[in-house]
This record gives structure tokens, sequence and C-alpha cells, in this order.
């Protein structure tokens, strides 16, 4: 059951095999560039830092992605959940706020955006803790 202890996502293969594998490869290459330099080692190098870097952008993609569907999602229940002038102003708070109210219960929402709003609770390590009736994100990337 997910909860604010075990809320953060690992991606196996992007975190635990990809990313090292691709670290202990640049640090291979810059090692045997510097032992035998030469332009070929160089290129080895490059492709290497390129590898990183299209793996880091990809993963960035793919939360900027989910960041927006979130965002759409939380609309479409803040109407459906919170009256009419509450659900608007919701609609106006900063991305890393609706992204952290999407754990709360609906039943907990109108207090906890209240809460938000009038400025009692503003980073979102604090709205999530301060959420009661965790409501689980397992399809987070």
């Amino acid at each position: 059951m997910q909860n604010y202890q075990n809320h953060r996502r690992i991606n196996v293969f992007h975190h635990l095999i990809l990313a090292p594998l691709l670290i202990l490869h640049l640090i291979y290459t810059i090692v045997r560039f510097f032992q035998e330099p030469g332009l070929d080692r160089a290129e080895s190098v490059l492709v290497a830092l390129v590898l990183i870097g299209i793996l880091v952008v990809a993963r960035l993609y793919a939360l900027k992605l989910q960041d927006r569907l979130i965002r759409l999602e939380e609309q479409v229940r803040y109407a459906r959940v919170l009256p009419e002038d509450l659900a608007f102003q919701a609609e106006n708070m900063p991305l890393n706020q609706i992204l952290a109210l999407r754990f709360a219960s609906d039943a907990e929402l109108p207090a906890l955006v209240t809460g938000v709003l009038s400025g009692k609770t503003q980073k979102p390590d604090e709205i999530k803790r301060s959420v009661n009736n965790w409501r689980a994100d397992e399809l987070r990337v």
C-alpha cells in the first residue's frame, strides 16, 4: 500500500541498470582516452556523453508529460469534488502543489486546497505530509 514513506518510485531498468552501465561506460572511455589519446578515443567519450544525455532527456520528457496529464486529471477532479470558486482557484495553483495534492482523498481535498491557498501549507513535501487518507498513484513513471 502506497503512503508518504514509500511513494517515490525507482524505475529499476532506468535507475539501476541503464544509468550505472552508461556511467561505467563513460568512465571506461575516459580512462582509455587518457591511456591512448586519439581522435577515435575522443569520439568514444563524446558518444558515451551523448548516450547519457539521451537517457536523461528521455526521462525528463516522460516526467514532464506525466505531470501535464496529472494536472489535467486533477482539474477534472477539482470540478467534480470542489465548489466552483475553490476549483477555479485550485486550477491556478503552481504545478508542484497540484502534483502533491493528487495524493489526497476526495474527502480531505477541500480542506487541503483551502490550506494551500491560504498559505498554511505551501511546499509539496508539507502538503504530502498533511494528507491523512493517501490516494495511491501506482502509475507514476
